[in-house]
């Protein structure tokens, strides 16, 4: 029979008539209201002409298309020994999923087709050895067709401190394919996986989107054939992964998500999903961590007066960085002894968390479980934990442990266990600072998850933030475990700006972490205002990464008086709906977050450099009820805002405007001249 799905404005249909592979009719934008025979019409009239040299019957991709069905393009399941023979079992619905069963020889396959009630589609795969000899399975991914005009691609490459940068194309015939290798997403990761009518942007624009949600390796494609047909393609990337009679093996979701609202309109089903499975455990709290303020230099006198700063400026949570554990006085060493350092700690953590927490603060530490050092206890006594042994190539001075290996997984477990048993702490921070660099790696990351679940279910007030020297690990498979990424290394507000923008897409603000660092950024040496600093933490998780014990008293009190901006307002910027503006001129970025009633909002208007003109272009407000009208006025940061000429517009000296939303996002009001890097923050509320 052919099935619907339906949830916010998206219709899933698919003909599961038949012996033959199972076919997607239609994803997308919802199709009126058909009845069982207006579905079946549709079914129908899809059904394509015969080309000229080709099979001598109608070709239409199914769920798992073959060779043997005349299915020329890269393949989506692929098992050795190859069968030319499948067999449609059966498809049933399952509330709002569908769950289709085929047989392909000794393997059997059961897809399930799920619709969120948010309009996000779920791809998930299992495949069974059902025979009396190993197979290899070298592809499980999910495959969904794309109408014709869906013409250019987006996603994503990078490096470190410089995560998710953007990049556009438009393939002629054939396949864009991008496989990562990295044994996690990397800073490269295509992250989310975007295909659209051309000139796409977030506010314009029809668009199909996929992500695996997956800690390792990745392949996702778009191909185009010659005979008109187009795809995309996704899934986690297999070395040949060998199946003994009766294994199966699940592949991780692919996430799928079409909007005819451009990338906003993407993130407008994906946020409130995320949230709806992956809620914080409470607001956000302001975190000061300690690695950009003192490195490796530890000690309860060198801590102390940062502590006490923390507290005088409104944080929450203190992070005690790298450093603390048994002989790791710099990077090259000590990773796996996690046991207290005692020639710096003698008297344990103890009494730097009792001060912690005696000023009012939660108390977290960084560690690195999945990786040692050549020179430590653990390597020197375990050599066969490692999975890249001390004579292979490094990176960052470091390894990998196999958490495969039963006795190396329950060592991480027992030694972490130990350590949330002993300490009152809060939150770890855990980091994974290389590539794997070895192959068939989804058992490292399956045992990875099995580490995290187990440690949650034995700590269940403990938060856990993903850390991949920075944002090399961003992705839904790992969220499930963890409350907060650490977005980027870099606390560049310059380079962070763009970072959070395109991460932002694919994931909610509040599980994003965003730091004010110093005035001079470690990472670029490029130096920064602290108002245009605060501006740009003050959008996701916000935090301090900075000695602020050394700070004045007037900068310590701008500092007091963010915190107090964000607690006021972190309801709103971590529950309300993300919104961007395309902006012509490349100086410019303009964001920001618009209550679920619409009844307020927050925005930022950031210049990045020299306008392109001799007057900024204007400030567009996008998001709100055009029949409602609103309170505009610029909201102080707490510190001064530099402008390259001191001549505001009317309506800001004015002390603000009242105007429709209808208006405000069609870009009227004048913008003031900001110094490159700088950001204006506005508020507006309902009037």
């Amino acid at each position: 029979m052919i099935h619907h799905l339906r949830a916010a404005g998206v219709d899933f249909i698919l003909d599961a008539r038949g012996t033959a592979a199972p076919v997607v009719v239609h994803w997308g934008r919802a199709l009126g209201d058909p009845d069982a025979a207006a579905l079946t019409a549709l079914a129908d009239a899809t059904a394509p002409a015969v080309a000229p040299s080709s099979i001598d019957r109608p070709f239409r991709v199914g769920v798992v298309p073959l060779l043997t069905d005349g299915w020329t393009g890269r393949p989506a399941v692929e098992i050795s020994p190859s069968t030319p023979v499948l067999h449609h079992v059966g498809t049933v619905r399952d509330g709002d999923a569908l769950v289709t069963t085929i047989a392909l020889g000794d393997a059997h396959i059961e897809l399930r087709h799920t619709l969120t009630p948010q309009g996000v589609l779920l791809v998930d795969r299992k495949l069974t050895n059902t025979g009396t000899d190993a197979i290899e399975v070298r592809a499980l991914a999910a495959l969904l067709p794309v109408p014709a005009r869906a013409r250019e691609v987006l996603d994503f490459t990078g490096r470190w401190a410089g995560e998710r940068e953007p990049q556009r194309s438009r393939p002629g015939h054939g396949v864009w394919a991008r496989d990562t290798r990295h044994g996690r997403g990397g800073h490269d990761d295509p992250f989310l996986f975007t295909v659209g009518t051309p000139g796409f942007g977030f506010r314009h624009g029809e668009v199909w989107a996929t992500h695996v949600a997956w800690s390792g390796d990745r392949s996702v494609w778009f191909e185009r054939g010659d005979m008109g047909l187009s795809v995309v393609g996704a899934g986690e990337r297999l070395d040949g992964l060998v199946l003994a009679p009766g294994e199966t093996h699940e592949a991780p979701t692919v996430v799928a998500t079409w909007s005819d609202a451009g990338l906003d309109g993407l993130s407008s089903r994906l946020h409130p999903w995320v949230r709806s499975w992956a809620t914080p455990r409470g607001p956000r709290p302001v975190t000061l961590n300690t690695w950009e303020a003192v490195y490796f230099d530890q000690s309860l006198e060198r801590l102390t007066p940062l502590v006490d700063a923390a507290a005088r400026v409104g944080a929450e949570r203190l992070v005690l960085d790298d450093g603390w554990f048994h002989g790791r006085t710099d990077d090259r060493r000590a990773l796996g002894d996690w046991t207290v350092d005692e020639r710096v700690w003698p008297d344990g953590l103890g009494p730097l968390i009792s001060r912690v927490n005696g000023d009012g603060l939660e108390f977290g530490l960084w560690v690195e479980p999945e990786m040692v050092s050549a020179d430590s206890d653990l390597a020197r006594a375990h050599p066969e934990w490692m999975l890249t042994p001390a004579d292979a190539v490094s990176w960052r001075f470091q390894h990998v442990l196999d958490l495969e290996h039963p006795d190396a997984w329950q060592h991480i477990f027992d030694r972490l266990d130990a350590l949330l048993t002993e300490y009152p702490i809060a939150a770890l921070k855990w980091d994974h600072n290389r590539d794997l660099l070895v192959p068939h790696t989804g058992g490292q990351v399956r045992a990875l998850y099995r580490l995290l679940d187990a440690l949650r279910a034995a700590h269940p007030g403990v938060e856990i933030e993903s850390c991949a020297s920075g944002g090399a690990r961003i992705d839904l498979g790992i969220l499930r475990r963890v409350d907060r990424f650490w977005t980027s290394d870099t606390n560049d507000p310059l380079a962070r700006q763009r970072i959070q923008r395109w991460t932002g897409i694919l994931i909610p603000p509040e599980f994003l972490g965003s730091h004010v660092g110093d005035e001079r950024a470690h990472t670029t040496g490029r130096t920064a205002s602290l108002a245009f600093r605060m501006t740009t933490a003050l959008f996701l998780h916000a935090g301090i990464e900075s000695d602020i014990s050394r700070l004045d008293d007037a900068q310590l009190a701008a500092l007091a008086g963010w915190t107090a901006l964000y607690r006021a307002h972190r309801a709103l910027l971590h529950g309300g709906t993300t919104v961007r503006v395309d902006d012509a001129d490349p100086a410019l970025l303009q964001h920001g977050v618009v209550a679920p009633d619409r009844g307020e909002g927050l925005f930022a208007y950031v210049a990045l450099d020299r306008f392109d003109a001799a007057l900024p272009s204007p400030i567009v407000l996008p998001g709100l009820d055009p029949d409602r009208r609103y309170r505009v006025a610029v909201l102080d940061v707490g510190a001064p805002v530099r402008t390259i000429q001191d001549a505001d517009p009317a309506w800001i000296v004015a002390g603000g405007t009242v105007l429709p939303g209808s208006v405000l996002a069609e870009g009227v009001l004048a913008a003031p001249l900001l110094a490159p890097g700088e950001a204006l923050l506005i508020r507006v509320t309902a009037d």
